[in-house]
């Protein structure tokens, strides 16, 4: 059987996580606290009405900018604010929801996000 490839939206929704999948023009939509219970949930609603095997779908997540950071709390906002060369009280609002990043200003943290990731990669923690 082939893999099936969906994009996971990820929103915040007042009190949970929103996550949202369009599949055959279906629209599937659930809240869970956690990203990982959303994934099972909309699985488990794509198998039970489309037939589709849980073990061959896969996701490619998008956050809206409350939701990430809620999700990756780990990550310091005014911190990373700085390192994408955004006013920290700006990412404050766009992490609060307060406001809409433009698009511009979504490449910057897209393209911020990657640079870390990539400098993260090449990490290793010395025990000596």
């Amino acid at each position: 059987m082939e893999r099936i490839k969906l994009d996971l939206i990820i929103e915040w929704g007042e009190i949970d996580l929103k996550g949202k999948v369009n599949y055959n023009n279906k629209l599937i939509i659930d809240f869970a606290p956690k990203v990982s219970e959303i994934e099972k949930k909309i699985k488990l609603y794509l198998q039970q009405f489309t037939n589709v095997d849980p073990e061959q779908v896969d996701f490619d997540y998008y956050y809206d900018m409350h939701s990430f950071f809620e999700v990756f709390d780990c990550i310091n906002i005014s911190k990373f604010a700085n390192y994408a060369n955004i006013h920290p009280g700006l990412m404050r609002q766009y992490a609060s929801g307060v406001k809409r990043p433009a698009l511009k200003q979504v490449r910057k943290i897209e393209s911020a996000l990657t640079r870390l990731s990539h400098e993260i990669e090449k990490v290793s923690i010395n025990i000596d």
